[in-house]
């Protein structure tokens, strides 16, 4: 049985690099995105308590800006890389 040439072996060790590389990548991207949202959504809660209202407008209305702007994010961050 013949060893893959030297060649092969850095070939498959960029290949691996790549792949970890992608990988942090577009789970810090995920991460980024869930951040948004929850201390968009955890603003929304506050200020809802805070002028006591009873039905969760800003909850609703932050939390779906959180969304926009986590998507926005992470579209401007793609493209860049």
């Amino acid at each position: 049985m013949t060893e893959p040439s030297p060649q092969k072996q850095k070939n498959r060790k960029n290949q691996l690099n790549k792949g970890i590389q992608d990988f942090g990548k577009y789970s810090g991207m995920a991460f980024q995105m869930l951040v948004i949202i929850a201390v968009m959504t955890w603003l929304g809660v506050k200020l809802d308590k805070v002028l006591g209202l009873s039905v969760p407008v800003f909850t609703v209305i932050l939390s779906l800006l959180g969304v926009f702007a986590g998507i926005y994010t992470a579209i401007k961050d793609f493209i860049k890389h």
